[in-house]
């Protein structure tokens, strides 16, 4: 029975009119649906394919005569790009993005060869085969469109200013947006149908790839530091530098906090130089390490883009580097990492979610770890970037880590959801606990002569400080929570036995670890002309220096960090 309404003598047809967005939506639908179902990600993603398939019932309405071959058209175009979604998806239990085209076109043939035999499954064939079954009968379904002219203009007016005029409105006249920015939103809210999924991803990745390319350029032409040397010449070694993420050192066992959230590092607490005073400069990842990984502070910010960074420096002195990272890989904000990453000889891109709140866990560090470690190169330097305890939280650990469930040691002023957060950041720190001490032991079993740094970019406040109404991290509005990471330092017994690492006097220094490459080179034997031992947290010159947060390029936001470090 067709459901309708009259406008003067004509009919339209809105049960037909369903059918023909359900076929389209589909195609979209059906991977987000997925996606909810498996908990991988927020909603966020479905809702933005439930708006933008109505963008393809504007031709079926304004041409209904030939709505069937029409829709069926637009629905071969919808299926070919569906059919890949759909197939990531089965591989990786993620929504496909331009990080994965990264890794894609970053791979030769050879490791494309391997990447499918490695993944491929008999049963993906029938899951794809009953997916265009399920198709072609929605298809099949579909009867010639009867739509009256007024509904068909007048739903087309409000569709196109739903999807386009509206977003665009808002971003240039209420959020006062420029027009580059305005149009990378209403890309992004167009990216999580078919085929915008795709063809905005390319054109997103070919931009991100041509600032980073500009960068290595840049990068390349900067001169190596003049008179290195190395202590350690010719000495094999490993050495590891974990970059945590969004861990606050106040929730940690390990440093005094009442709930047992790292057991597995309080067990080798002895193994550990524990450092309890090291803050960052900056509440966000990309800023903060931009610093952490060069000469750049937050009184000279651009210096990465004149003197050697840290990966320079390793590979200068002769080391084998590799990037491992649980982060996304290319995307506008995480461009800066990716061109650090490149500056290694090897990297390892593990996360290629579109949406940065998605379930990835950071074991998946592990086994190209494993790989790394394998290398018969005899002086190795390797990055390991975790996702840490970044939001959403409970997407950083599997379901055994969900330790904290109720609300013993819960401030009693939080609400019921409030409490449910608090949980959530403990197991995901109870996780990244796990995290490290597996990385320490496989060192330990693999390496032979090693050293690891672990410390967090930025803390996160997760109800935390005064008032217990902070979520998140606030530049603006800094908290203790916010800038209070953990720093520690793991060697094995043959690292120890050939350098000085009692550091007597030393762990309660405080730190900012935006001159973490004068530490680091201190540790690991290097010295060179701009060497300066007062910003080495381990070396006896070490001096106090204000601990300045703050935005560097608003020089009026720059001052000491004012809260007490010991909260």
């Amino acid at each position: 029975m067709q459901t309708s309404i009259k406008f003067g003598s004509k009919r339209s047809d809105w049960g037909a009119l369903f059918s023909y967005y359900l076929f389209f939506f589909y195609f979209s639908g059906i991977t987000h649906i997925l996606l909810q179902i498996s908990g991988t990600t927020i909603f966020v993603g479905m809702r933005q394919a439930i708006v933008m398939s109505l963008l393809w019932l504007i031709p079926v309405m304004l041409v209904p005569r030939f709505s069937r071959q029409m829709a069926a058209g637009i629905g071969l175009v919808l299926w070919v790009f569906s059919l890949i979604s759909l197939g990531y998806f089965c591989i990786y239990g993620q929504e496909f993005s331009q990080s994965v085209m990264f890794t894609i076109f970053e791979s030769n043939p050879a490791e494309s060869k391997e990447f499918i035999a490695h993944y491929f499954v008999w049963w993906m064939i029938p899951v794809l085969l009953v997916h265009s079954a399920v198709a072609f009968w929605l298809w099949r379904r579909l009867r010639p469109l009867q739509v009256t002219r007024r509904l068909a203009w007048s739903a087309t007016v409000a569709i196109l200013l739903l999807l386009f005029v509206y977003p665009m409105f808002k971003q240039l006249v209420v959020n006062h947006a420029s027009l580059d920015d305005a149009v990378e939103k209403l890309q992004l809210r167009m990216e999580p149908a078919v085929p915008w999924q795709m063809v905005i991803g390319y054109v997103h990745y070919r931009k991100q790839l041509a600032n980073m390319e500009a960068l290595l350029e840049q990068n390349s032409k900067i001169p190596p530091l003049s008179n290195l040397k190395d202590a350690n010449a010719g000495k094999p070694a490993t050495l590891v530098l974990v970059l945590g993420e969004s861990t606050n050192r106040l929730r940690m066992s390990l440093y005094g906090y009442q709930r047992d959230t790292t057991p597995e590092l309080d067990a080798i607490k002895d193994e550990l130089n524990l450092f309890t005073n090291v803050v960052t400069t900056r509440p966000y990842t990309i800023e903060a390490l931009t610093q952490v990984l060069s000469f750049s502070d937050q009184l000279h910010p651009d210096l990465y883009l004149t003197k050697p960074s840290l990966m320079n420096m390793m590979r200068q002195a002769g080391y084998t580097s590799y990037w491992i990272t649980n982060h996304q890989t290319i995307s506008k904000r995480n461009t800066m990492l990716a061109n650090f990453s490149k500056q290694t000889d090897k990297q390892f891109y593990m996360n290629n979610s579109r949406a940065q709140n998605s379930r990835e866990y950071d074991e998946n560090v592990f086994e190209p770890f494993d790989e790394v470690l394998a290398d018969p190169a005899p002086r190795k330097f390797i990055i390991v970037h975790l996702l840490g305890t970044h939001m959403k939280y409970e997407y950083r650990y599997p379901p055994e880590f969900e330790v904290f469930t109720d609300r013993e040691g819960v401030p009693s002023v939080l609400s019921k959801d409030q409490a449910k957060v608090y949980n959530q950041y403990d197991n995901a720190v109870r996780y990244n606990d796990h995290v490290i001490a597996t990385l320490i032991s496989k060192l330990r079993q693999q390496a032979g002569n090693s050293l690891m740094v672990y410390f967090s970019d930025h803390g996160e406040d997760v109800y935390d400080g005064p008032g217990y109404n902070m979520l998140g991290r606030n530049e603006a509005k800094p908290t203790i929570a916010m800038y209070a990471i953990p720093f520690m330092i793991w060697a094995s017994p043959e690292w120890r036995a050939g350098h000085e690492m009692a550091f007597d006097g030393m762990l309660d220094r405080p730190y900012s670890n935006a001159h973490f490459i004068h530490t680091w080179a201190d540790l690991v034997g290097l010295n060179f002309d701009g060497f300066d031992p007062a910003f080495s947290l381990v070396n006896p010159q070490f001096k106090e220096h204000p601990l300045l947060i703050g935005d560097p390029y608003q020089p009026n936001t720059i001052r000491p960090l004012d809260i007490h470090v010991h909260e």
